[in-house]
């Protein structure tokens, strides 16, 4: 029964194609194969080149392209007449809190943080840094920062002190967003004074925006720590900046368990036609389909 549902499940998400076609068809054009995948989505310029091999092993995907990923995410959906479609669900383990947000919301929460980050001095290409439990505003943050070209990295909420220093060291972000708080089974993880401490190891000038969470309170510093609530309520919602595919989207760093974290630079272009492709043919997602992320974003 098993080995037949992953047959009909083969077959529903690649169509009337077997697995073995679309590999053959992409070993026999792999350019071709990802310039038609990239149709699904939304280009204000056309790409030159899909593969740009000159500096190999470095590729760089949609050469000469101009996108969005914010737009493609958001935008485009509003546009198309979906703005009553739920675009998240934020499902708490913790507090038992179930919240829905349609893409015309999101859009605007979205429009408006990038608003706040624009009226703090980010432009495009300046990094911002989340610290951040799982949260819709952790979506918003990062959604946002695509919007206006500003790199996003993400660091997993709740790790020590010297070790967030590490990669504001490394990342010189502009901004850090992050959260009065994070929760796990039977106790409250502070991460103000965990942040607090990183900036001083890290010796940095740098704002903050922080979430301020009921079940723990925030100290603030006046000129450096804004909260959420109160920017986004004097916040204008600000368009989207036309990017190269080939400007940095966000970086990941590794565990640095084998020495210093590294970087990991993903792209617009190269990124979002790939998760595109993705859900739709390893996940068999499809419009009104719900995709659960069970792992923490900082993974």
């Amino acid at each position: 029964m098993y080995a037949q549902h992953q047959i009909n499940l083969r077959k529903m998400v690649m169509g009337n194609k077997t697995y073995q076609q679309i590999y053959q068809k992409w070993q026999d054009d792999p350019e071709g194969f990802w310039a038609e995948a990239a149709q699904d989505l939304s280009w204000d310029r056309p790409w030159d080149q899909v593969l740009e091999c000159e500096s190999a092993p470095l590729y760089r995907w949609y050469a000469g392209a101009k996108t969005n990923t914010c737009y493609n995410a958001l935008d485009r959906h509003v546009e198309a007449g979906h703005g009553d479609r739920t675009a998240l669900i934020y499902d708490s383990a913790m507090t038992g809190a179930v919240k829905k947000f349609s893409y015309d919301v999101l859009l605007n929460q979205v429009a408006k943080f990038a608003g706040v980050l624009e009226g703090l001095a980010v432009k495009k290409g300046d990094r911002v840094l989340l610290y951040m439990p799982m949260i819709p505003e952790a979506v918003m943050a990062m959604l946002a920062c695509a919007r206006i070209g500003a790199v996003h990295t993400v660091v997993f909420g709740g790790f020590a002190a010297k070790e967030l220093a590490k990669r504001i060291v490394d990342a010189e972000p502009k901004v850090i967003i992050s959260a009065s708080c994070g929760l796990e089974p039977g106790k409250v993880i502070a991460y103000k004074p965990l942040l607090d401490q990183a900036i001083d190891l890290a010796q940095v000038a740098l704002k903050t925006v922080i979430v301020e969470r009921p079940e723990c309170p925030a100290t603030f510093i006046d000129g450096r720590d804004y909260k959420w609530d109160d920017v986004m309520t004097s916040a204008n919602a600000v368009p989207c900046v036309s990017v190269n595919s080939t400007d940095p989207l966000y970086i990941l760093y590794t565990s640095g368990t084998t020495g210093a974290p590294k970087g990991i630079v993903r792209d617009h272009g190269g990124h979002m036609v790939a998760m595109d492709w993705s859900m739709k043919n390893v996940y068999a997602m499809s419009p009104g389909d719900v995709y659960w992320a069970a792992s923490d974003i900082g993974w």
